[in-house]
This record gives structure tokens, C-alpha cells and sequence, in this order.
């Protein structure tokens, strides 16, 4: 479980930057402790330990190709019109620790001078051999049906010495540090892993996140609407942003307005490694987790310098981090993108914690009256090879349609009041790739009763 260290209560109306509040909620947060994995379940995570290798890879020398092991001196002025003519004397599968000798011939695993073995790719070059000739440059090629077994092949082309051959540690040397700590693990790592006879690794693991849902007027999706409610969207976001993100979701339902409600919801978050709650930080007169923050636990409650959103807060609950959201769906999901994604990124080990961003053109004028930085939800494209971004319709705070349209962030810094069209702005990417979920993903349906699915 993830930990924080204690911070005194700070004044509601405290204005922070984004870089402020993202700098405090780092601060106090640390990777999780390494586990062991199997390597599937390890894609996509971090290293906790150095990969040395205890053999070479390959182990032995090997065939490149299918054709004929030889010695490179044997075939030297070879050619179509003239080939040369070697005696075969025995057959080297794959699979198999030696060749195979012709029983007209001596059983030696010694390649004889101005002899060859027929060889299949990957398998152990003999002794003696130091190249291979492919089929192609041969006159198997024009034999049909071939003989079984020929007695001599003819080289149309000559090899030089390491021709079509594999060394023994081409890839890897024995001894040598193959991965260090800290390494994303992508297929090709597991790859190497497997190739080094590991089928466990020590990675740092995925943060199990609890997100609650607050407020009296929220319902959960199912549910058909009262007067004056509306549906739990912003655990589902969050919870899909939690994955995208490499995390694992824990919803834990929606708590009301009432401090014992949010008292027995947060029961529901023990073991978790980072709890998320949306709603209830502002300024109105129902917006209690503000103050279940203070009282429950260690809380900075925040204004920060950014539009969508601006009320949040950090801080933790029995020692788990907690960062609280706005409620109002995009700029929930504003906020995740700026403070609790990295968060995320850092329980999992990584250093990569800035967002993929990009520069681009504005390709329409933006306002953003109020000081605050606007991450404004738009279209990145690319017109005659310049990179343009275009804001879509309808840029209100509640309006996922918005969001679900966009597929980047067009940001205007705080000291602009108004972004021009032509003016060359950030652009933070939305299109990740999701981290496959490995382990089951947990619900509380309704605002009562655990239920794993």
C-alpha cells in the first residue's frame, strides 16, 4: 500500500499552480514495493532488478539457414558453371546436441575436409563446419524428387567463414547485465527474459486505485432517474483513465452528502494504493469531503490554476494518498490528466511522468479570461505537413461529448487572455494505449454491497 507523510491543513482559498500541485502530490508518493510476476503479467511494468544472463544466447552456434554446413576454404571459386562437388555425410536437425552421421560413413562428429552436412536453421553447427550454404546456391533446388539420402551436393556459390552462422552468444553474452532496474518491460524484454530461462520477474506492480463517486444527486448507471439526479459517469471515466494509466480500478460506490456515508465508503477502499474521490471540494453549501478530508484525515485542500477545475484535494487517509477531484465530468478528468496520472506513473516505478505532448497551430481564436491555465478540449491534425489544432464545440465543464469528439488538449498557458488563431500552442495527446488488465476488475453496484466481477 502506498504512503504518505503528514501535511497541516491548508486555507481553502490557497491558489496553486498546476506544476505546484503536481510537484506536492509527487513529493509523497513513492513506487510500490517489487513483487514477483509471471512474465506476461509484468508487461508494461517496471523493473525492480538487474537481468544478468548465467548463459549465452544462443547457447551454441548454430545455422542461420537451411542448407549445407561446410567448411568456408571448401567451396572457395565455386560458381554455377563450375560448382563444387562435396560428399554429404550426415544430417543435422534441428533439436538434435549432434549431427547425424550416413551410415556409409565413419561416425565422427568432425567435419571431414571437402565433406558437408544437410542442416535445418537453428540447429548445432558440427565441428569443423564454419559457414552454410543455403539450398538456394545449391543443386537441390533443381532436384525432384530429391534423393533420400543424396550422396553429394553441388555449391554454385562459395561462403565465407561465419557465412549463414549464428554464434554461440551473438545475442547475449554469459555474464553479461541484460536489463537493468527500471526498464519498462515491453515483449521484447519478456522476450529476453524467457531466453535466459526466467518465467518470473521482479517488477514493481500495478497500484490498485479505489474510486468514490459523492453526492446525493448521483445515481449509479443503471438506475433510472428521480427529478433532480443524474447518472455516476465520472467512476466509469475515471475508472477507464485508471487503466489507460496502468492501474488497477477499485469502484467503491457512490457515498451522499453525509459524513457516515462517507465514512463507510471509504472502508471499502482498505488495501488500496491511491484513492480517488469526485465531487464535494468546492465552495457550495453540500459539498462535505472537503471538510470529512480535514476531520477523517491529513488534507491541503487546493485552488489550482486550472480551467476546467479548479477546487481539489491531496493528502491521506490512514496513511493511503488521496487525491480529490472536481465533479464536473471533464474537468475531473482534466485533473486526472494532470496530477493523478503521474501520480500512477509513479507508484508504478516509472520516470517518465510528463504527458506526451506536442506543438501545434491554433486554428481559431480562444479566450481564457481568469488567469487560469485552459486545457482547451481539441482535434490535432496535420494540413500541408504542419501540425494544426482545432478546438471542438461546446467547451463546458460538464460536457463529455466534448471530450469523446477530442483526441488531444489544446493548452493556453495562464498569463494569456487570449490564445489567437495562428498562434502555436502545447498539445498534450489524449490516444494512449490502455495497459491490459490482468487481474479481476473490482465493483461496488448501487451504494451498498461488494461485489467482485
Amino acid at each position: 500500500m502506498a504512503r504518505t507523510a503528514g501535511t497541516a491543513p491548508q486555507p481553502f482559498q490557497q491558489l496553486v499552480t498546476v506544476e505546484e500541485a503536481r510537484e506536492r502530490i509527487l513529493a509523497r508518493i513513492a513506487p510500490l514495493p517489487p513483487r514477483r510476476r509471471p512474465l506476461l503479467e509484468a508487461l508494461g511494468l517496471v523493473l525492480a532488478e538487474p537481468i544478468r544472463a548465467s548463459e549465452p544466447v544462443p547457447p551454441f552456434t548454430n545455422s542461420a539457414m537451411d542448407g549445407y554446413a561446410v567448411r568456408a576454404a571448401d567451396t572457395a571459386g565455386a560458381s554455377p558453371a563450375h560448382p563444387v562437388i562435396l560428399r554429404v555425410v550426415g544430417d543435422a536437425p534441428a533439436g538434435s546436441a549432434s549431427m547425424r552421421p550416413r551410415a556409409a560413413n565413419p561416425a565422427t562428429q568432425e567435419l571431414p575436409p571437402h565433406t558437408a552436412v544437410r542442416i535445418m536453421t537453428g540447429a548445432q553447427l558440427p565441428p569443423g563446419a564454419d559457414a552454410v550454404v543455403r539450398f538456394e546456391d545449391t543443386d537441390e533446388v533443381e532436384a525432384s524428387p530429391l534423393p533420400a539420402p543424396r550422396e553429394f551436393v553441388r555449391i554454385r556459390r562459395p561462403v565465407q567463414p561465419g557465412e549463414n552462422v549464428r554464434p554461440a552468444g551473438e545475442d547475449i553474452a554469459a555474464g553479461s547485465l541484460v536489463l537493468e532496474p527500471g526498464t519498462l518491460l515491453q515483449p521484447a524484454h519478456l522476450g529476453l527474459l524467457a531466453a535466459l530461462g526466467r518465467s518470473w520477474v521482479l517488477v514493481h506492480p500495478r497500484p490498485r486505485v479505489a474510486i468514490l463517486a459523492t453526492g446525493d444527486e448521483i445515481v449509479p448507471p443503471d438506475q433510472p432517474l428521480l427529478p433532480g439526479q443524474i447518472r455516476n459517469t465520472n467512476s466509469i471515466v475515471l475508472a477507464g483513465l485508471v487503466l489507460q494509466s496502468g492501474g488497477i480500478p477499485h469502484l467503491i460506490g457512490i457515498a451522499s452528502d453525509h459524513d457516515a456515508d462517507l465514512e463507510r465508503r471509504v472502508t471499502y477502499a482498505r488495501g488500496a494504493d491511491l484513492i480517488l474521490t469526485s465531487g464535494g471540494v468546492s465552495q457550495g453549501d453540500y459539498d462535505r469531503v472537503k471538510e470529512f478530508l480535514r476531520q477523517r484525515g491529513r488534507f491541503e485542500i487546493w485552488q489550482v490554476r486550472i480551467k476546467p477545475g479548479k477546487p481539489m484535494a491531496f493528502g491521506a487517509i490512514d496513511e493511503t494518498p488521496v487525491i480529490a477531484l472536481p465533479g464536473n465530468p471533464v474537468a475531473s478528468v482534466v485533473a486526472f490528466l494532470q496530477f493523478v496520472r503521474p501520480a500512477i506513473a509513479r507508484l508504478l516505478g516509472r520516470t517518465d511522468l510528463a504527458p506526451p505532448r506536442v506543438r501545434a497551430i491554433l486554428t481559431q481564436t480562444v479566450d481564457n479570461r481568469g488567469q487560469r491555465r485552459h486545457f482547451v478540449r481539441a482535434r490535432l491534425d496535420t494540413r500541408a505537413g504542419t501540425s494544426v489544432v482545432t478546438p471542438v464545440p461546446n467547451q463546458g465543464s460538464g460536457v463529455l461529448t466534448g471530450l469523446a469528439h477530442a483526441n488531444c488538449l489544446a493548452i493556453i498557458p495562464e498569463d494569456w487572455a487570449e490564445a489567437p488563431a495562428g498562434s502555436e500552442v502545447e498539445v498534450e495527446l489524449l490516444d494512449l494505449t490502455a495497459f491490459p488488465p490482468t487481474v479481476p476488475f473490482l465493483t461496488v453496484t448501487g451504494r451498498a454491497g461488494y461485489q467482485p466481477t
